[in-house]
């Protein structure tokens, strides 16, 4: 068998060479040509996956190491007879810390409490289902909407979009769909956004065409809205940057790029060709993984924080702001404005393929000095391994 296998995908050779000659390639180098005698392709989502790549080609199996399947035309694979896996889930966690990160940085950067704040959860799937007990450990009070769920279960948690609007912050984790009875491609309009409050937030870390650029750029230069932070953009890479000029943080598409997604990634596409092919897996990643320390060396192995005089949401401010340099990835996008136009959208797709590897929270012990036992728990509801100084 001959796979090949996107670079940006950790531990391509030693998870796929037993299956056969395997690979490696960038993304842009994937074209009909370098596919010709591949039975499997393994990807991420900076790659449109359709007839225009594959006709030609012996690719049998296709898998995206990613949650989102936007890039792929599941339509034509069918139609060829082409097997199809996506690594749902993988970056669910990845997703939801970048989401808590940027809350309590917007929320500090403003002065503002979140406690007895409200959020509309818009999608409340693996990610949002994440966000919302996250947030719950900062004392917000998530307001969910899931038509497909609402429908499923008959369960009155979850309420019309018109409620969750009305939130202090609306946060959206829904998939990019089209035919399909609850489409989401540009669900959050003018109307939408006419409903939520002057004051309150919206985040974006779905897909870009969920929202409507037009509509959102119009009411941030109206400041009809309080402000937005940005991880997707409808166009990437080639990006409307006056709206990422408006927002409150603008990242290039990498909230679900931590290291531990893109591993699990790994996992569940190998385990995914080895069903396909009626192999037997047998590679495992190692059971330990670099620390955040070894992945950023600048960065201490155990940070240490002071909860003295520290309210719970200073407290989480500092530890994640720490562990995630979300600032950093705004800075980075920031810079890209500096670069003529023309090169702005092969800049931001540097940026998602040489991100800075990041581990999850939980990867990296933080000491806590003068810390009781609830903040711990609070602490470790929120995802971070928190211990008291010894």
């Amino acid at each position: 068998m001959y796979l090949v296998v996107d670079e940006n995908i950790p531990f391509a050779r030693e998870a796929f060479s037993h299956l056969g000659s395997v690979t490696v390639l960038p993304a842009q180098e994937m074209t009909p040509a370098t596919l010709q005698k591949a039975q499997a392709l393994i990807t991420r989502s900076n790659i449109t996956v359709n007839a225009d790549l594959l006709t030609n080609t012996d690719v049998q199996f296709v898998g995206t190491a990613t949650t989102g399947v936007d890039h792929v035309d599941q339509r034509y694979l069918a139609e060829r007879r082409i097997g199809f896996a996506a690594a749902l889930g993988c970056n669910a966690n990845s997703v939801a810390e970048y989401v808590l990160t940027a809350l309590l940085t917007t929320a500090h950067q403003r002065g503002i409490s979140l406690t007895g704040k409200t959020i509309g959860v818009i999608g409340v799937g693996r990610i949002g289902s994440l966000v919302a007990d996250k947030v719950r450990a900062l004392g917000m009070e998530p307001i969910l909407n899931d038509p497909p769920l609402a429908r499923e279960t008959g369960n009155p948690h979850y309420q019309p979009i018109t409620e969750a609007l009305q939130a202090d912050v609306v946060t959206l984790h829904v998939p990019l769909t089209v035919d399909v009875p609850d489409p989401t491609l540009h669900l959050i309009g003018e109307k939408e956004l006419s409903r939520m409050a002057p004051s309150a937030v919206l985040i974006n870390a779905a897909r870009g065409e969920v929202v409507d650029t037009n509509a959102l750029l119009q009411a941030l230069t109206r400041r009809t809205i309080g402000g937005a932070v940005l991880d997707v953009w409808e166009g990437e890479p080639s990006i409307r940057w006056e709206l990422f000029s408006q927002a409150l943080i603008g990242t290039p598409h990498i909230a679900g790029h931590s290291y531990d997604g893109k591993v699990k990634g790994t996992v569940m596409m190998y385990q995914a060709c080895c069903r396909f092919w009626g192999i037997e897996p047998t590679w495992t990643p190692p059971t330990t993984l670099p620390s955040t320390a070894n992945l950023a060396p600048e960065r201490p192995p155990q940070p240490e924080f002071h909860a003295t005089d520290k309210d719970l949401q200073t407290l989480a401010h500092d530890v994640t702001t720490t562990l995630y340099d979300l600032a950093g990835d705004h800075q980075r996008m920031k810079h890209v404005l500096t670069l003529p136009e023309t090169m702005r959208p092969r800049a931001f797709q540097r940026l998602r393929r040489d991100y800075p590897p990041r581990r999850e929270f939980a990867n990296t012990p933080v000491v806590i000095k003068g810390s009781r036992n609830h903040v711990l728990h609070q602490l470790n509801a929120l995802g971070i391994t928190a211990r008291p100084a010894t």
